[in-house]
């Protein structure tokens, strides 16, 4: 809508911690240039992850990191960035969930939602 809330503060918030991770900015035009799917850089985030590729998330630079807290960042940037704003959590809630609070809960009932849509989807013909 291109108004100014504290949902979009949290997509915002989602897509830095996402360039923080990575080294990579949003919008990638090389990717574009190179006829890659994903010119996203969220999009490219959840396929990596969906592949169980977290090496290959994580910014080449960074030579030694905590796979655990590299994997609570992304799950908690990918929260932030959800379609819907009102799916997206509180800053309050993020704070916590950095934290490790909660965080593995709502992310397993997350992905359980995802492959009962699926399981769905492929019922009904998609």
């Amino acid at each position: 809508t291109g108004k100014s809330s504290e949902k979009t503060d949290v997509f915002g918030y989602g897509i830095t911690l996402l360039e923080l991770v990575t080294g990579q900015r949003a919008v990638d035009l090389f990717r574009l240039q190179e006829e890659e799917e994903d010119v996203l850089l969220l999009d490219h985030i959840k396929k990596l992850l969906k592949e169980d590729r977290l090496k290959d998330i994580v910014d080449r630079n960074l030579e030694t990191y905590d796979e655990k807290e590299v994997e609570r960042i992304i799950h908690v940037a990918l929260f932030c960035t959800r379609n819907y704003p009102e799916e997206r959590p509180t800053m309050s809630e993020i704070v916590k969930m950095l934290q490790g609070v909660g965080l593995q809960e709502r992310w397993n009932e997350l992905e359980q939602r995802s492959n009962e849509e699926e399981r769905n989807c492929m019922h009904c013909g998609f």
